[in-house]
């Protein structure tokens, strides 16, 4: 198992020369080992902690990810790239770094790095959350010296309500919509929360649906949600949207799950007049959920709560936390004052949060001017058939 070139080791820009992660132009760099963790800009060798766009992005020679992440990877990325993956708590020594991959409960497939190297070992997070979803094995401390985290919702007012009472709400919205003989949207990002909508409705089931009514998804989350079944996930039958006969007046008692790039598109004139909401952890504060012009906000998120990441944090029992998206200053600060040597990473990621990550899967759209997929996928250089992002053979056992 060999790269087909290397890489020239550049110097530490944003970091202690001996740190086993700096921050260089091109992304997360470890330089014992040679190699990037989701960099923003075409590398010889990429480890990737998950699929949303703003952390895997195409252009690189060689990827690493988990198992699970590869068939959404391939499907955003192309057939055609050179991927190596490896399943959870499996090493793989590089260079004489180890690094191993340990479950972030952020979507199919994520996963945080863990790098041991000269008796250090550094552990990146990439996006996480800590409560359980039933769509990806939880999130599982790593104890380490160093802690790279993300802070999307680093701020103490995002707090999440129980898997529970996010379903009983969704549940009574669609009821009262229906029995108003008015379908549901909702917005949700396509990968990862539209597929835990869907697992949470799989108790619900009663034929292409529940007992509400029928459940609609739109093309760019139906072609995402192939790989959770493939992973084993439960999802409650749906349909897609495209090919339905459209002339059952709106689909009265329908819900609709759609990515925010449809909201206010033709698309949506097939379901009549129709209510409408957004799930989001921004749906937190009010006044986004009047930014997005929606009649309701359901407080949702794939990223862990000011709660969660504190517990995070702590349970790794790093002495050193380096931050690198969301509200960084305000984490930062937090850590500085608990004792902690924190301090903040540029970086590109966030794209995510935003909404822009439900652009990236071919033919994924259902017409009708919808705004998504986005033809032909940038498949990358690519590299020679056999080549592996990390040398070195696989070790038996966890790390």
């Amino acid at each position: 198992m060999s790269a087909s070139r290397s890489m020239r080791a550049p110097s530490a820009v944003n970091g202690a020369e001996d740190d086993l992660v700096v921050v260089r132009p091109e992304g997360l760099y470890c330089p014992p080992g040679d190699f990037f963790i989701d960099p923003w800009r075409p590398v010889d060798r990429a480890v990737i902690t998950h699929a949303h766009a703003d952390h895997a992005r195409a252009g690189h020679r060689h990827y690493l990810a988990h198992d699970d992440a590869a068939g959404v990877l391939r499907r955003r990325l192309g057939d055609g790239i050179a991927l190596q993956t490896l399943p959870y708590g499996e090493p793989v020594t590089h260079r004489g770094v180890r690094v191993s991959l340990h479950p972030a409960g952020h979507v199919l497939g994520s996963a945080q790095i863990r790098l041991e190297h000269a008796g250090r070992v550094w552990v990146a997070s990439g996006d996480y959350k800590t409560q359980a979803d039933g769509t990806c094995p939880p999130f599982e401390p790593v104890r380490c010296d160093a802690f790279i985290t993300e802070s999307t919702f680093g701020l103490p007012v995002y707090r999440w309500p129980s898997p529970a009472t996010l379903l009983r709400e969704i549940l009574d919205w669609w009821r009262a919509n229906a029995d108003a003989g008015r379908a549901s949207v909702l917005y949700c990002y396509a990968f990862g929360k539209a597929q835990r909508i869907l697992h949470a409705l799989a108790g619900e089931g009663e034929g292409e649906g529940t007992a509400i009514g029928p459940i609609l998804v739109h093309g760019a989350i139906d072609v995402l949600n192939d790989a959770y079944r493939a992973a084993g996930v439960r999802l409650a039958p749906c349909l897609r949207v495209t090919g339905l006969d459209d002339r059952r007046a709106g689909h009265p008692r329908a819900l609709v799950l759609a990515p925010p790039s449809a909201q206010g598109t033709p698309w949506l004139r097939r379901f009549g007049d129709h209510a409408d909401a957004f799930a989001s952890g921004w749906m937190q504060l009010r006044g986004t959920r009047r930014r997005r012009g929606v009649d309701r906000g359901f407080v949702m998120s794939d990223h862990a709560d000011w709660p969660g990441l504190q517990a995070a944090i702590a349970a790794t029992g790093a002495s050193r936390v380096f931050v690198t998206h969301g509200h960084v200053d305000v984490m930062v600060r937090w850590l500085n004052e608990r004792g902690l040597a924190a301090r903040g990473f540029a970086t590109g990621y966030g794209d995510e949060e935003d909404g822009k990550d439900d652009r990236n899967d071919k033919d994924a759209g259902d017409g009708d001017g919808d705004g998504d997929g986005d033809g032909e996928r940038d498949k990358g250089p690519g590299a020679p058939d056999g080549a592996d992002a990390l040398s070195g053979p696989r070790e038996e056992g966890a790390a």
